[in-house]
């Protein structure tokens, strides 16, 4: 029984020497610590969108009586791109506006009603009524006597409104009178008219004293047209056009007044409801006019932005907004001052991403080239899928010389770089920031008092930018320094040697 125990204990001892004398030697990947170029960066792809598009529809129907455009033409926002047929809502309009002017006719005879006003400029001569009396439509109100002075209309040639203001001096001459008498403006324009030579005139109504007949006047550096016929005032009754109380009244017989002066007011249910009645109807007339105008405007069809036209659906003498063009679309117009394009990011990376980021564009159809882009935009809503969430960022590219819209391109968001750092492979560090060293590196003499490997040290070091392969080493380390480390061959992943990856 002993003999077997000390055999089986010598066996036992002869498999772990075996077991020891198997186990495989320790092999590092050694690099060594030089200048290099790192960027730090985000990968992505997507396609790219002009600035903006629109597709050009209408609202109506008809006959397309013209367009000013072809397809590849650059177009101006707001620029008049096909005519419709709009015959029948033209005399719609036109009716529209006829009933404004009655009803607005109407209003301002019920304000008149309501506010009784001198006709003509004069003194009243007589007041019939007083204060709190009731007087029935038709009713006299009071007398005006006209003013002696003269209200002449003159008719210029080469002038325009703005030429003449009211309280202008003017000179009248009279015929058989010597020199000329002194005026002033009363009234500019209101009814230009034509001559028979078919010169365009100007109306400016002049007031002076009654002297005799008039020839002609000079206003400025202007002179009358002709002779013209004086105007004599005559007296005047004011009526009451509508029934109610007399309130406001503070004439009386003597004063002068002027014409359109309110004289006085006349209250009551009828005159009110009247004015209210009007200034409905006139304000239902007005909304009829600009629903009508602004149907008329749809049959004018403009451009909704400055672009380039890619898309001509309809031309001249088509019909649209029936069975044949059932979508309306008439057009299609790309604003292509810039491209654009949208990424979507990893919530992982996303706070990694900023407005103002440069991203670097290529595509395979335009191979050895990269346009430089911007990001103009990042979403803070995201879309999840599969239990992960990405959000959108807006990239705009403003060089955009060979590329189209629709093409296919990868993106490259810079997140951070540095140039000619000193840098090693990344893992290469290790937890805690160290680095592993051969014995003979430069920067062994800084070695820590950490147990390592026979022919190597532990140093400290500081990292600044990486990217997948490699990090910057900003102190630590210098220059020829060559590092140690594992590499797991079985599954080609990177190991580092006392614990993950940084």
């Amino acid at each position: 029984m002993l003999a077997v125990a000390v055999i089986g204990g010598g066996t036992a001892f002869l498999s772990r020497a075996k077991a020891k004398a198997a186990q495989p030697e320790t092999t590092y990947t050694t690099a060594t610590a030089e200048k290099r170029s790192i960027t730090n960066s985000l990968i992505g792809s997507g396609i790219l969108e002009p600035a903006n598009s629109y597709t050009v529809t209408t609202l109506v129907s008809g006959e397309v009586l013209s367009d000013t455009f072809e397809e590849g033409d650059i177009v101006e926002k707001d620029q008049l791109l096909y005519t419709i047929d709009s015959s029948d809502v033209s005399t719609t309009e036109s009716q529209a506006q006829t009933s404004y002017s009655q009803a607005q006719t109407s209003y301002e005879q019920a304000v008149k009603a309501k506010y009784p006003s001198a006709d003509i400029s004069g003194t009243v001569s007589e007041v019939y009524v007083s204060n709190g009396d009731t007087v029935s439509a038709g009713a006299e109100i009071m007398k005006i006597a006209a003013s002696n002075d003269l209200s002449i209309d003159f008719q210029f040639s080469y002038a325009n409104d703005g030429d003449f203001y009211v309280g202008q001096p003017a000179k009248i001459y009279i015929n058989g009178y010597a020199g000329y008498l002194d005026g002033t403006v009363a009234q500019v324009g209101g009814s230009s008219i034509a001559n028979g030579t078919g010169m365009k005139m100007t109306t400016v109504r002049v007031t002076a004293k009654n002297p005799g007949l008039v020839t002609s006047a000079t206003i400025g550096n202007y002179t009358s047209y002709g002779q013209t016929t004086i105007k004599v005032g005559t007296g005047s009754t004011i009526t009451a056009e509508a029934s109610g109380k007399i309130t406001g009244l503070t004439l009386m017989p003597g004063d002068s007044v002027t014409s359109g002066q309110k004289l006085c007011t006349i209250t009551g249910d009828s005159v009110d409801t009247q004015i209210t009645n009007a200034k409905n109807s006139l304000a239902n007339a007005k909304d009829s006019v600009e629903s009508a105008q602004n149907r008329l405007d749809d049959y004018k069809i403009t451009s909704p932005i400055t672009g380039t036209v890619v898309e001509k659906d309809v031309k001249t003498g088509d019909n649209v907004g029936t069975s044949s063009n059932s979508s309306n679309a008439l057009c299609i117009i790309y604003d292509l001052s810039y491209l654009q394009m949208t990424l979507n990011i990893d919530e992982l990376d996303i706070d990694n991403v900023a407005v103002g980021q440069v991203v670097n564009i290529t595509s395979d159809a335009k191979e050895g080239q990269t346009f430089t882009g911007v990001v103009t935009k990042v979403s803070v809503v995201g879309n999840t899928s599969g239990g992960t969430t990405t959000y959108p960022v807006t990239v705009r590219i403003d060089d955009t010389e060979g590329l189209r819209p629709g093409m296919n391109v990868d993106a490259e968001i810079v997140l951070s770089s540095a140039d000619g750092v000193l840098a090693i492979p990344s893992m290469a560090v290790n937890r805690g920031d160290t680095v592993l060293i051969t014995s003979d590196s430069p920067s062994a003499v800084n070695a820590l008092e950490q147990e390592a490997p026979e022919g190597y040290v532990y140093v400290q070091v500081t990292t600044g930018v990486s990217d997948d392969s490699y990090i910057e080493i900003t102190s630590g380390l210098q220059e020829g320094d060559t590092v140690a480390y594992l590499r797991a061959a079985s599954s080609g992943s990177d190991m580092m040697m006392g614990g993950q990856k940084k």
